[in-house]
């Protein structure tokens, strides 16, 4: 399923990656305004967390390999949306919550929370047929656990 994924322990790695991850929850819970002040905080450069992340993750402790967090822009028109669901749904990926905002300017934010432990290929091949769908633009992995 993620071949293209280890399991390493942080002891081991340089701490730029836990850094990379520790700005990422400060980002991602609110808890600074922006990435340049994140950074400061966790003692790393703009270009080093914009290096690193999309490719490093924290997984939860009962759930390596399970969840995934997929975020993209759709156009706003009738069955962009139940395309993607059926696309997840060939793939044996469980939708466990749908985002979505109100669209504007055509384009409306969606994010997909996903149980992914059934899925048979690499969660990047997934993005990237994601990616060629019709009316889905910037698709992202924001997080794996």
């Amino acid at each position: 399923m993620l071949k293209k994924y280890l399991i390493v322990s942080k002891k081991i790695l340089p701490d730029v990656y836990d850094k990379v991850i520790e700005a990422r929850n400060l980002i991602n819970n609110g808890s600074v305004k922006g990435i340049s002040e994140a950074v400061k905080i966790v003692g790393i450069s703009r270009s080093t967390y914009y290096k690193y992340k999309d490719y490093v993750f924290s997984p939860s402790e009962n759930s390596i390999g399970r969840k995934a967090v997929i975020s993209m822009m759709l156009r706003h028109e009738k069955g962009i949306l139940s395309s993607v669901l059926n696309y997840m749904s060939q793939e044996n990926a469980n939708i466990l919550t749908i985002n979505q905002s109100i669209p504007i300017n055509g384009k409306a934010s969606v994010n997909l929370s996903l149980d992914i432990s059934d899925i048979e290929k690499p969660i990047d091949d997934v993005i990237t047929e994601l990616k060629k769908l019709k009316g889905a633009s910037s698709v992202k992995l924001l997080s794996v656990e």
